[in-house]
């Protein structure tokens, strides 16, 4: 979520005309993130987050809106699209895609996690999981091993000799993972700290779907994992873990293959998130307000779930 199209407040108001949302009163780029160019937006009649699209064209942008709806409507406190005059989703502004979305209250979690908080996003990841079989779309993942493999490729030559070693060592690893026989479906894929909107320790809202795709729903837990279950060393906490992964069994039991495969998929969920940071890092995009996040904190990560293989799956096998 960063400012890459400045928006005017003259274009805006002739967008939200559209719209019978009021008066525009005021709005501000948001820097988090990084993919998107957002705003806060306040008008007469209620809050709303504004998202000019980047780097998606209408077609695909038609399946994250979906999503977002049918999570909202199944009962996951998620944001939902604002439709315009005309019951339309996604427009047009500043010659981008844009949608308005409604905004949740509560804050993204910007320290370390507590466990009511872990038990918290366990929970709702369990249930969109098990809610998602209901939903009938489908998008193949653009992040999957064929991407990380294409941008470890385009990153090898900038990096040190150490990280390169341990960029092509995950790669040989990680061959075998577009073969795991692992229950899929509709994932988030993003479901970092800052995508959660929490007041206090109550769950508001799950935000920021732009990643949504077909993948392992292991996959999805894992990305969860790595962020809300890690200290600033990369390494496991083990009441934070086993807490969000025994109240995401209690609304979907994992499987055998599934425990034997964790550390893998951990793993994967780490490079995959290394290498983007790294490009994010190495090939900056021009923004007014823009983000770039430490790639490091997921080379940590990686890196710890290599040299601790055994504790997921342990762990995991406990919290079952």
């Amino acid at each position: 979520m960063s400012v890459y199209t400045e928006v005017s407040r003259d274009q805006l108001v002739a967008f939200l005309n559209d719209y019978s949302v009021g008066t525009l009163v005021s709005y501000e780029g948001i820097s988090d993130g990084i993919e998107n160019t957002n705003y806060f937006v306040t008008t007469e009649q209620g809050q709303f987050v504004l998202t000019l699209f980047e780097q998606h064209d209408f077609d695909e942008l038609t399946y994250f809106l979906d999503v977002m709806t049918f999570f909202y409507q199944q009962g996951i406190p998620s944001a939902h699209p604002a439709a315009d005059k005309q019951g339309i989703y996604l427009k047009t502004l500043c010659d981008k895609p844009a949608a308005l979305v409604m905004r949740l209250p509560g804050r993204g979690v910007n320290t370390v996690a507590n466990t009511a908080q872990c038990q918290a996003i366990g929970d709702v990841l369990g249930k969109m999981h098990t809610v998602g079989k209901q939903f009938k779309s489908h998008r193949v993942t653009e992040r999957g091993p064929d991407w990380r493999q294409l941008m470890a490729e385009t990153l090898l030559p900038h990096l040190d000799d150490d990280s390169a070693t341990l960029l092509s060592d995950e790669l040989s690893f990680q061959q075998s993972y577009a073969d795991l026989d692992l229950p899929m479906g509709v994932t988030h894929s993003d479901l970092f700290r800052d995508n959660a909107l929490f007041d206090g320790d109550e769950l508001k809202g799950i935000i920021d779907f732009y990643y949504a795709c077909d993948e392992y729903l292991l996959y999805d837990l894992a990305v969860a994992v790595n962020d809300w279950c890690v200290d600033e060393s990369g390494l496991m906490d083990t009441q934070r873990y086993e807490t969000l992964i025994n109240a995401y069994s209690q609304k979907r039991e994992l499987s055998e293959n599934e425990l034997e495969n964790f550390n893998l998929v951990l793993r994967a969920a780490a490079l995959r998130f290394w290498l983007s940071r790294l490009q994010d890092k190495l090939f900056p995009r021009e923004g007014e307000l823009t983000q770039i996040k430490d790639p490091d904190y997921f080379k940590n990560i990686l890196i710890a779930h290599r040299k601790t293989a055994s504790f997921s799956n342990i762990a995991l096998m406990t919290a079952q």
